[in-house]
C-alpha cells in the first residue's frame, strides 16, 4: 500500500472522454511514454458494461502504474484496479473502506475541514478542487485558490493532489503552495503537442526538487 501511494506525485492524469482528440487509449499510452505514475478512469456517459470493458483495457495498460477509478467502487473491483477516487456526493468513506479493504481511496475535498474529515476516516489521498475557475467539471464549484493548498497541507499528512484550472502557466504556484501532485485534465488533452504539456508539467516539479 505505501509503495503505491508514494505513486501519487508529479502529474496525475485522469481520462476524460468528451474532450479527447485521440481517444483515451492513445491519451494513457502517450502518458505512460512520459512517465505518468499515476492514472484515473473517469467516465460519466457510458454505461456499466462499457465501463468494465474500458477499465479492464486500461488496468492492462497501467500494469506498473497505479491505476483508480472514479466513483465506482463496482467498476474498481471488476477490473482489478488499485483503488477509486470518490467525491463528496459519492459512497460514505467508512462504506467504501469495508468494501474495498486494503486497496486505495482518494477523496475530494474543499476545504480544510472536509480534508480533516477524509484522513480521519480512512482517505489514502486528498484531491483539492477546484484551484482554479474551471469548466472541465460543472459542478467543480467556487475557486479555493492556491492558499488553500498550504492550509490543507499544514493539516493532514496523507498525499494532497490539486486539481481544477491548472495549466503549465499557473502550475508553478500549485507546486510552491506544496501540492504532491496535480491534474491538469484540458491543458493537456486539448494541447497541439500534449506530450509537451505533460512534460513541462513535469519539469515544474522537478525544478522544485532540485532548484
Amino acid at each position: 500500500m505505501k509503495e503505491k501511494i508514494q505513486k501519487i506525485k508529479g502529474y496525475y492524469f485522469i481520462t476524460d472522454s468528451s474532450l479527447t482528440r485521440r481517444g483515451i487509449f492513445e491519451d494513457v499510452k502517450l502518458a505512460l511514454s512520459c512517465g505518468v505514475s499515476v492514472f484515473q478512469y473517469r467516465e460519466k456517459n457510458k454505461s456499466s458494461f462499457q465501463m468494465h470493458t474500458e477499465a479492464v483495457k486500461l488496468k492492462k495498460l497501467c500494469r506498473n502504474v497505479l491505476f483508480l477509478i472514479n466513483d465506482r467502487i463496482d467498476i474498481a473491483l471488476s477490473s482489478g484496479a488499485d483503488g477509486v477516487h470518490l467525491g463528496q456526493d459519492d459512497m460514505p468513506l467508512k462504506i467504501a473502506r469495508k468494501i474495498l479493504k486494503k486497496k486505495i481511496i482518494g477523496v475530494t475535498v474543499h476545504n480544510v475541514k472536509e480534508a480533516i474529515e477524509a484522513e480521519k476516516n480512512g482517505a489514502d489521498y486528498l484531491g483539492l478542487s477546484p484551484i482554479f475557475q474551471t469548466s472541465t467539471k460543472k459542478d467543480a464549484g467556487k475557486p479555493c485558490g492556491v492558499e488553500m493548498i498550504k492550509k490543507v497541507k499544514g493539516s493532514v499528512r496523507i498525499p494532497v493532489v490539486a486539481i481544477g484550472g491548472i495549466t503549465p502557466e499557473n502550475a508553478p504556484q500549485v507546486v510552491d503552495a506544496g501540492a504532491d501532485a496535480l491534474c491538469a485534465i484540458s491543458a493537456v488533452l486539448c494541447a497541439e503537442e500534449p506530450r509537451n504539456a505533460i512534460k513541462r508539467l513535469q519539469q515544474i516539479f522537478e525544478k522544485k526538487k532540485n532548484p
